[in-house]
């Protein structure tokens, strides 16, 4: 029979350490008697079937799984009679998600109270008790890090309630989010295997430095991924102008670059430093998606306005393109050395339309003057030749 008495159960299985920190220490320590009734509630049952200890550890693993299982129904039932009651999906899908770890914690708590029953060597129990609580927080972490983005996901969904939580600021929260459930489980694995947190963030801050000098062109664009998420200019599906000339569809924002699709079907990406230092014009920008659309015209000195006019907004309502709504609108710009320049302004219904908008304007305009035998004047200059 293994000997009972001595230092805790829980320390024998090595649960707890003595180069762990104080606060680890403190909190293990409590977790301690929970462990050692465990192993005495569950001997008291398994001497009379049988004193050999692989046995009874054996016995021990095989009924943890089926105490899994029973939890593992009892809990998502009544979580489910609960979540009946709601209208959203996200209890359902966290329920999904808590099926696993609640499961894996108590198989896994039942190897630990096994491994007590086995006369392994002091060392052997200690490593096997910390491998046992590092999966525990391994699976905690996962479980937090899907909850974490189903939940943020939802919240994104809901736009009148949480106007923080965006479709355009969901990748900045839930890579937040990520780093802080990481660091988090990093502290506690730190904790449990025992080593000194001192010399860990004394680590980092030296990383960190050579990190930030040898990336800073990565960390500008990080940076600046995080003010354009945080600040919003344009959103995805919004069609955009840079400085640089590129203008496209938004497809995707990241953290390092934002992807544009062109005219061309031609998908670029641009480094977010590169958008965040310059000037944007967002097309998509306002309450519609509509898009207004300049037609520039020059006729001849001596051509009839008026005439020009009607011809202009007849053209505009006979196409299909052009919107109803606003109404198109004709202005004299300028009388200017070579002719009259007017300027037809209509409305597109999208950005992406503007350029079939511009050519079926200026072919129907091109002949429709020709036709009405309205010049459209170029650049002339007379020379005279004087005798001396």
């Amino acid at each position: 029979m293994t000997n009972l008495q001595g230092p805790g159960l829980a320390a024998k299985a090595g649960v707890l350490t003595d180069g762990q920190t104080a606060d680890t220490t403190e909190t293990i320590t409590q977790a301690q008697p929970v462990l050692d009734s465990a192993v005495e509630w569950a001997r008291a049952l398994l001497e009379p079937i049988s004193a050999t200890p692989w046995v009874q550890a054996v016995i021990v693993v095989a009924a943890s799984m089926v105490l899994a299982k029973l939890l593992d129904l009892t809990c998502t039932g009544a979580l489910r009679l609960v979540s009946r009651r709601t209208t959203t999906l996200v209890d359902d899908k966290l329920i999904a998600l808590l099926h696993r770890p609640v499961m894996a914690t108590v198989v896994l708590y039942g190897a630990l109270v096994a491994t007590v029953f086995l006369d392994a060597d002091a060392n052997v129990q200690r490593l096997t008790g910390r491998v046992v609580m590092t999966l525990v927080i391994l699976t905690w972490v996962l479980f937090s890090l899907r909850a974490s983005r189903v939940v943020l996901h939802a919240a994104s969904r809901e736009g009148a309630r949480f106007k923080l939580i965006e479709a355009r600021t969901f990748p900045l929260f839930s890579n937040l989010a990520a780093v802080i459930v990481v660091a988090i489980g990093t502290w506690l694995l730190i904790g449990l295997w025992g080593a000194s947190m001192t010399g860990w963030l004394a680590s980092a801050g030296v990383v960190g430095i050579a990190v930030g000098f040898a990336a800073q062109d990565t960390l500008s664009n990080l940076f600046s991924g995080v003010f354009l998420i945080a600040d919003g200019p344009f959103g995805v599906g919004d069609y955009i102008v840079l400085d640089t000339g590129d203008r496209g569809r938004v497809e995707h924002i990241g953290l390092r670059s934002t992807r544009l699709l062109t005219r061309d079907d031609v998908l670029i990406t641009i480094p977010n430093a590169v958008i965040g230092g310059g000037r944007i014009t967002n097309q998509s920008s306002g309450g519609s998606q509509r898009m207004r659309v300049k037609i520039p015209v020059q006729v001849a000195y001596g051509s009839d306005i008026d005439q020009l006019r009607e011809i202009l907004l007849e053209i505009a309502a006979a196409e299909p393109l052009v919107l109803e709504f606003p109404e198109p609108n004709v202005r004299f710009r300028a009388m200017a050395d070579s002719g009259l320049n007017f300027e037809l302004m209509v409305w597109a219904s999208d950005p992406s339309r503007r350029g079939r908008t511009v050519d079926a304007l200026n072919s129907t305009i091109y002949k429709r003057l020709n036709v009405e035998g309205i010049e459209i004047p170029y650049p002339k200059r007379d020379i005279y030749l004087h005798q001396a």
